[in-house]
């Protein structure tokens, strides 16, 4: 299973940016991709979990009506759309394997990140 996160960069505040997730060896209705994300010095935070059977995302309260999860199955990729960015999103950003939930403990198998940085 790969997992190839793309799309970080250099924004300011207020902006938007489209992160994707190019998934390889496992279907996106086999089971649920997210996102997470790191950023410096600080522990991992989940993100949001995206069900491609449902459609139904459970999302952080940190990035809700900011950030929109999506998927194209026969792309077999996940997105994250992220609007309104405020610099303390500044992180580097993974896709992951997820289990319905965006308790850090969800997350079990990720590739490598994206950063995003957001100034102000």
């Amino acid at each position: 299973v790969q997992l190839q996160a793309s799309g970080g960069g250099s924004v300011q505040s207020g902006e938007s940016l489209l992160l994707s997730c190019l998934v390889k060896g496992f279907t996106l209705e086999e089971g649920n991709v997210g996102w997470f994300r790191q950023a410096p010095g600080q522990q991992r935070e989940g993100v949001s979990c995206f069900s491609a059977k449902n459609g139904i995302t459970m999302s952080s309260d940190s990035v809700k009506g900011r950030f929109t999860t999506t998927g194209d199955n026969a792309k077999n990729t996940i997105y994250l759309q992220m609007n309104s960015l405020k610099p303390e999103d500044t992180a580097v950003y993974y896709c992951s394997i997820c289990a319905r939930s965006t308790d850090m403990s969800s997350y079990t198998y990720w590739g490598q990140g994206t950063l995003v940085t957001v100034s102000s």
